[in-house]
């Protein structure tokens, strides 16, 4: 990818993620929660140990073949 439209890449990426944040600050302001996030005040789901385990061995199989383990 060309240097300029990474760079363009990223800025807009790095734009959007403040201007998500700046949202989510003013949304907590509006409700009165104290300057916290309404995400920051939900529980977080139990995490799934299967599916993460099983997601680790994918990425780690699919990196042995990229890097041609296998013959």
């Amino acid at each position: 990818m060309d240097n300029k439209k990474l760079a363009a890449a990223m800025a807009a990426v790095t734009m959007y993620i403040k201007t998500q944040q700046e949202a989510a600050a003013a949304m907590a302001a509006e409700q009165g929660t104290g300057g916290q996030a309404p995400e920051a005040l939900m529980p977080l789901p139990a995490a799934n140990t299967w599916g993460i385990t099983g997601r680790q061995a994918l990425m780690n199989a699919n990196t042995m073949m990229q890097m041609r383990m296998f013959k």
